[in-house]
């Protein structure tokens, strides 16, 4: 048994199966907050009143943070804190928390383009999906989409890039 078994391997080494067989399937790179980069920063929502908008960290420990807040009427009518992050290796996570409701984890569903992430999470009737898309260094396009009042819903959030510091 111990002769077949050796046999056996040595047969693989030279026929190069052992390590050509692997090196031919690389694993796949996991995905990380990195490639999301470009978010960092402050965008005001185009045509919104001033303060409506989103505010992103720098990627740091796997991990992007961002805020987002609505104003109407000179008030903040809508707020929500978000985590970008690896949930598993290798799965990306859009994990949002609105007004102080449960969060609610939206995991990388394409990323067609370097430019383009497209977050899903079918259970949750809207919205049901969450795009970033880059345009440029100055305009980020956000949407939402998903069932709202039975009928497939998308709302979409164009954005500016903004200085973050404090206005006086």
């Amino acid at each position: 048994m111990k002769r077949l078994l050796s046999t056996a391997i040595a047969a693989a080494l030279c026929s190069g199966w052992g390590v050509a067989h692997a090196a031919a399937r690389p694993a796949p790179p996991p995905e990380t907050v990195a490639r999301l980069a470009w978010l960092a920063g402050c965008w005001q929502v185009d045509g919104a009143e001033p303060g409506s908008g989103e505010q992103w960290s720098t990627a740091a420990g796997g991990t992007i943070l961002g805020a987002s807040r609505t104003v109407k009427g000179g008030k903040t009518t809508a707020f929500e804190f978000v985590q970008i992050r690896l949930t598993v290796p290798g799965q990306l996570a859009y994990i949002v928390q609105s007004g102080g409701e449960a969060p609610v984890e939206f995991n990388l569903l394409r990323q067609d383009k370097p430019n383009e992430f497209v977050f899903a999470n079918l259970d949750n009737p809207f919205p049901s999906r969450i795009t970033y898309r880059h345009d440029s260094d100055r305009k980020v396009h956000a949407s939402i989409m998903g069932t709202l009042k039975g009928k497939l819903t998308t709302i979409h959030f164009p954005m500016t890039r903004t200085a973050c510091e404090a206005r006086k």
